[in-house]
């Protein structure tokens, strides 16, 4: 399975933009190398802004140049991103519904050896609670390249969560915000997961199979705003669904799920992070296993689950 870095795709495909459209921006704070939108400094410097270790003035910066007629693109850790200016993204872009669009690099547990102050475990329901926000979970590079065009063609702020390390490509085009899509079909269950988790789906749903469970895969690229339709037709076609996603349970996949399945009958686990922060590891995998988020987790849950139904 092919891998590919998801900061790479974004850097790529913001200078991409930038060669189509002379509006488009980028704002970084400090991190440029990182989150690979030193590669548009490279290609368009007089519409790079390096705002140095200072996420609030670069979000009001980018407010400005998007009151302006810009559409600005601003990066950092997601844990920055989204915890360091909040204040500025609620009352400067969002109350005004600029175009103003984040991404939040090196999101979840993927900067595994920086603790838990690097680590995002909290972001999307940070930035689902803030009106007019769209928020999307792309699965690998070629859907974070669809998911940074579509940002550019949304009319409003956005953010967009891609991981520090390099992922396997399940993704075949077609991006859609606001839709869920399916990457193995599978008539017994669900698995429900984004960025980071959709391999420990995909590997959960090929265990499955050798113990004669057909399990789907689904892949919830956008958690705002979230297809709350598309789940509910799902449960009447499986007997059960797990989620599984990088984040708290709060506020994430599984709490948008269970909302949603609020008035079904079909039973629902999640695999996510329980209410605790991370912390450093000598690797992305023993911090995964760790906190349970793990193909072998998505199976025991998605076979119990069909135990009891």
């Amino acid at each position: 399975m092919e891998r590919y870095s998801q900061r790479l795709a974004y850097g790529e495909t913001i200078v991409a933009l930038g060669a189509e459209n002379p509006k488009v921006v980028v704002l970084e704070a400090d991190l440029g190398k990182s989150t690979m939108s030193a590669l548009f400094q490279k290609a368009y410097p007089d519409r790079y802004f390096e705002m140095g270790i200072a996420e609030a003035n670069m979000i009001s910066t980018a407010a400005g140049l998007a009151a302006s007629g810009k559409i600005a693109f601003c990066s950092s850790f997601a844990v920055f991103a989204s915890g360091r200016a909040f204040d500025q993204i609620r009352q400067a872009v969002a109350i005004g519904s600029l175009n103003v669009k984040i991404c939040g690099s090196s999101c979840g547990l993927s900067d595994f050896g920086d603790g838990s102050t690097h680590q995002s475990v909290e972001d999307i329901a940070i930035m689902s609670a803030i009106p007019n926000m769209t928020v999307l979970t792309p699965a690998d590079a070629d859907e974070t390249r669809l998911a940074v065009r579509a940002a550019a063609a949304i009319d409003g702020p956005v953010y967009i969560r891609i991981v520090r390390n390099d992922v396997p490509t399940y993704t075949k085009g077609g991006f859609v915000p606001g839709k869920l899509s399916e990457l193995r079909p599978g008539s017994d269950a669900a698995i429900i997961a984004h960025g980071a988790m959709i391999e420990a789906a995909m590997n959960a749903a090929a265990i499955l199979e050798t113990k004669g469970i057909s399990a789907r895969v689904i892949n919830a690229g956008t958690m705002k705003p979230f297809d709350t339709e598309g789940i509910i037709e799902l449960s009447e076609q499986v007997k059960a669904i797990v989620t599984a996603e990088d984040h708290s349970r709060i506020g994430g996949l599984a709490a948008q799920t269970a909302f949603a399945l609020r008035q079904s009958c079909t039973p629902m686990d999640y695999v996510a992070i329980e209410d605790k922060f991370g912390q450093s590891s000598h690797s992305l995998k023993d911090l995964m296993e760790h906190y349970g988020l793990t193909d072998t987790a998505i199976v025991n849950k998605t076979m119990a689950l069909l135990r009891k139904s």
